[in-house]
C-alpha cells in the first residue's frame, strides 16, 4: 500500500490497525479494543484523584503552514500534557480522538502518529485508545491523565496580596516566531538568527521539574500553564482570585534576548511580543515571599530554573513596570472566536 494514498481510501479499519501497529512497534503495548477504556491504578493511593486535561487542537486555529505532521502530532500530545505538569501532577495515559480529512495522505498520518507516541513515550504515557472520524479539517482531540492527592495539586486559587510571581522561562520566543511564520510569512532560511524564536513555535518544550518540586515541597500558592499569552494568562489567575491584580517588572528577568533583538531590528512592539505571544507553555507561579530563595536553591540543584518577574497587588488591575515608568495593561493574548490581539 502506497504510503501517498488518501486516508479517505483507505477507510476507517485501516486507519485503526495502522494506528494499532504503530502503537505496538514503539511501545511493545497493544490498543485496547472494547466500548470503553480501562486504566489500572498501579501502586496508587486511595486517597488520590484522577486528573485530566483535554485540549483539543483544530489545524486551522493551532498549526501554522510550516509546521510538519511530525510536529503537529507532538505539539497535540505537549499541550495537553503541559496542563497537568504545571499542577504537579505527572502524566500517565492518553486517550486520544481523531477527526481526520480524506484528502490527508496516509504518510502525513504516519508522521502525526509518530509525534503523538514519540511524545507520549518521553513522559511514560500509556497510549491506551480512542477514536476517529472525517472531518473537514484535521482535528486532533486527546485527553491526559494522571493521579495526584488533591491536597498536594497546585491550584489557580489560593493567591495572597504580597506573593511573588515566577515563571520557569523567560518569554517573548513566540511572539517573534509567530510574527515571523504568520506575519512575514518566512522560516529559518529567511530568518537564520532567529532560529530558537522560530522553533519554540514549530517545537515547543516543557519541564514540569519546577512544578514537582513546588507542589511536593507546598511552595506555591497557585500556578497556571501559559498558552495563550501572559497577559491572559494574568486574566485567568485574576478570575479564580477576585479583587487581586499583578505588577510585571518588563526587564531581562522576564524577556528573552532574542525577542529584545527582534523587537529592535523589525521595529515590532516588546510588548506584543513579551505579552502577547501565546503557546508558550511557560509555567507561571505564585509563591509567599519568604520562600522564593528555598525554592530557586530546590530547583536549581534539580536542573530547574524561576525568574522573578512580578508581585501580587489588590485590585484587579495588571501594571508593567518599564524603566521606572508604572503604566496599566489593557489587552494582550488569544482568545477563541475573537481575533489576535
Amino acid at each position: 500500500m502506497k504510503n501517498n494514498l488518501q486516508v479517505g481510501n483507505l477507510g476507517e479499519i485501516k486507519i485503526i490497525k495502522l494506528i494499532e501497529e504503530l502503537v505496538l512497534k514503539k511501545t511493545g503495548k497493544d490498543l485496547l479494543r472494547d466500548d470503553s477504556f480501562f486504566f489500572e491504578f498501579k501502586n496508587q493511593d486511595s486517597n488520590r484523584n484522577i486528573v485530566l486535561n483535554s485540549d483539543m487542537l483544530v489545524s486551522t486555529t493551532d498549526v501554522p503552514p510550516q509546521m510538519n505532521s511530525y510536529q503537529i502530532g507532538r505539539k497535540s500530545v505537549l499541550m495537553n500534557v503541559s496542563d497537568l505538569l504545571v499542577k504537579g501532577v505527572r502524566p500517565s495515559g492518553l486517550i486520544i480522538s481523531f477527526g481526520l480529512p480524506r484528502e490527508l495522505k496516509k504518510y502525513e498520518l504516519i508522521e502525526l502518529l509518530n509525534g503523538i507516541i514519540d511524545y507520549s513515550v518521553k513522559f511514560n504515557l500509556d497510549y491506551i485508545g480512542g477514536d476517529v472520524n472525517e472531518t473537514k479539517e484535521l482535528i486532533i482531540n486527546p485527553t491526559v491523565f494522571g493521579f495526584k492527592n488533591p491536597s498536594a495539586m497546585i491550584y489557580r486559587k489560593g493567591i495572597n496580596i504580597g506573593d511573588i510571581l515566577i515563571a520557569n522561562n523567560k518569554f517573548g520566543l513566540t511572539g517573534v516566531g509567530f510574527d515571523i511564520l504568520l506575519n512575514k510569512k518566512g522560516g529559518s532560511h529567511e530568518f537564520p538568527n532567529y532560529e530558537r524564536s522560530i522553533m519554540s513555535v514549530l517545537e515547543p518544550k516543557i519541564t514540569g521539574n519546577e512544578a514537582f518540586i513546588l507542589s511536593e515541597r507546598n511552595l506555591a500558592t497557585s500556578s497556571i500553564d501559559s498558552s495563550d499569552g501572559l497577559f491572559k494568562s494574568l486574566q485567568d489567575l485574576m478570575l479564580s482570585n477576585p479583587n487581586l491584580g499583578f505588577e510585571i517588572y518588563f526587564n531581562e528577568d522576564l524577556i528573552d534576548t532574542e525577542a529584545i533583538k527582534y523587537s529592535n531590528e523589525f521595529n515590532v512592539s516588546l510588548e506584543d511580543l513579551v505579552l502577547g505571544g501565546g503557546e508558550e507553555f511557560i509555567h507561571l507561579f505564585t509563591i509567599d515571599p519568604s520562600d522564593f530563595n528555598t525554592a530557586q536553591q530546590e530547583i536549581q540543584s534539580k536542573y530547574g530554573q524561576i525568574f522573578k518577574i512580578g508581585k501580587v497587588l489588590y485590585g484587579e488591575h495588571i501594571y508593567i513596570v518599564k524603566e521606572g515608568e508604572k503604566k496599566e495593561l489593557k489587552s494582550h493574548g488569544f482568545e477563541h472566536f475573537n481575533k489576535r490581539t
